[in-house]
């Protein structure tokens, strides 16, 4: 299904340069349209992102964009679980300069039709002459649409995980395109229980960790499902820490009946394999599951729904089995930006792609999982 957009209008759309003032012109009246958003927070958050004076703040961030123009036609394949991914996909396609064939998510999100309205709206009216550069289907696997937009295409942007990856990557591209791929992830949280216990505002601890996890239902690949904890005065810190949590989730998240019996069937389907230990719950809003080794392998025992493992740490590099290529982003509460510089700098993980205060998970960044896609989906024209 066609929801907006002409095939061959963006086949025949011009590169563009990058952050070009035209593309600028039109996000920042695309955040005009959805910062009112109030319903929902991430069609407002993505609305706050595109404003103009944001964009223009990523545009400093390059000394080479005189040289630079888009690579042509990017096909964006996005996640079916995660509503408003689609639109910080396609932005980076069009701020690098490109015209975006976008694949919506296959779930019916409200959020998305709300970005989709208004990006309608401003492609009819006075940002008439963006039109080719924006073109949003919708359809379920088919191997023939895969094919059709990957033959045309320029480079090719897979989010979704591995099985989607592989589906996608049946389909041929042409000779001198290539793919970006956001394979499955996971995340973790370091909290500093000293300097989480001489916190003011707990409250707000509590939200940002909300935030970071139950938001998503800890299906975002950013939402932490290890809790690694620092500092002198564990067991105090953890007790004050979740019952917040847990306050905060018994007010905003719905659980159903069956999370519930997953979560404890996933406990179960842990303890058969490895040693843990099921904490002190009183309900099941928080199902915390106490582990004695914390490496890689234990991401085949993870669950959503507000399951997480914990594991106590001496230092920060008892964190490193976990750290392999796998592991996506870790947040941190109490821990400074020093002392994780120094542990990246000495021990040099092969994963961990950002490091971001704890409710800065989600906060979406034009480099991503170590990806620069401004860079990679433009290309620099070399004079001489």
């Amino acid at each position: 299904m066609r929801l907006h957009g002409d095939l061959e209008s963006v086949l025949g759309a011009p590169p563009l340069a990058p952050f070009d003032d035209a593309v600028l012109a039109f996000f920042n009246d695309l955040s005009k349209a959805l910062t009112m958003t109030r319903e929902y927070s991430d069609v407002a958050t993505f609305g706050f992102w595109c404003r103009r004076a944001a964009l223009l703040k990523e545009k400093s961030k390059y000394d080479d964009l005189d040289c630079r123009l888009g690579r042509g036609v990017v096909f964006h394949s996005t996640p079916s679980n995660v509503p408003v991914n689609f639109a910080f996909s396609f932005a980076a396609g069009l701020l690098a300069g490109n015209a975006n064939i976008v694949r919506l998510p296959g779930k019916d999100f409200e959020q998305a039709s709300i970005i989709l309205g208004a990006v309608s709206e401003l492609l009819a009216g006075k940002h008439r002459a963006l039109a080719p550069y924006l073109f949003f289907v919708k359809y379920p696997p088919d191997k023939a649409l895969h094919d059709r937009y990957s033959a045309v295409c320029d480079a090719r942007v897979v989010w979704g995980g591995d099985g989607t990856i592989a589906e996608l990557r049946q389909s041929p591209l042409k000779p001198r395109a290539f793919d970006i791929t956001f394979a499955d992830r996971y995340s973790a949280a370091v909290i500093d229980a000293d300097a989480y216990l001489s916190a003011a505002d707990k409250q707000g601890i509590a939200r940002d960790f909300y935030n970071d996890t139950y938001f998503s239902d800890q299906n975002a690949c950013t939402a932490p499902r290890v809790i690694f904890w620092l500092g002198e005065r564990k067991s105090e810190a953890k007790a004050v820490f979740w019952a917040s949590v847990r306050a905060l989730a018994k007010e905003k998240y719905s659980l159903a009946p069956v999370q519930a019996v997953g979560k404890l069937a996933a406990f179960y389907r842990a303890a058969a394999h490895i040693p843990v230990s099921l904490q002190e719950r009183g309900d099941n809003y928080v199902t915390r599951v106490g582990v004695e080794n914390a490496d890689a392998g234990l991401m085949q025992y993870k669950y959503n729904s507000g399951f997480y493992f914990e594991y106590d740490l001496s230092a920060l590099e008892d964190m490193l089995p976990l750290c392999g290529e796998r592991m996506q982003t870790l947040t941190y509460y109490g821990v400074s930006k020093e002392d994780l510089s120094a542990f990246f700098s000495k021990h040099r993980p092969k994963g961990v792609d950002r490091a971001v205060p704890m409710g800065k998970s989600m906060d979406f960044a034009l480099t991503w999982d170590g990806y620069d896609l401004i860079r990679m989906l433009s290309r620099k024209i070399t004079i001489l």
